[in-house]
């Protein structure tokens, strides 16, 4: 399990998920941030950057604002898969 801060920035040309150079993480997103849309995107954007289902992504806080905490479910590298 892995937990991100990610800054927000709906609107944008492209979608993309970074990281700065601290550590820090931002996330530029196309869709605006009406009706969910902006939250669904981001998870999308960081399923996809992380290779795993959108269902191991979660959004912890944040729904309404620009700062957000995500936690991430990902398989531990030594276990064994059925």
């Amino acid at each position: 399990m892995r937990v991100l801060q990610i800054k927000v920035k709906p609107n944008a040309r492209e979608s993309v998920l970074e990281q700065a150079a601290d550590g820090t993480w931002t996330a530029r997103l196309k869709s605006p941030p009406v009706d969910g849309r902006a939250n669904q995107e981001l998870i999308g954007l960081v399923a996809r950057h992380w290779g795993c289902a959108k269902s191991a992504v979660e959004l912890k806080t944040g729904a309404s604002g620009r700062l957000k905490l995500v936690r991430i479910d990902l398989p531990d590298p030594g276990q064994k898969r059925d």
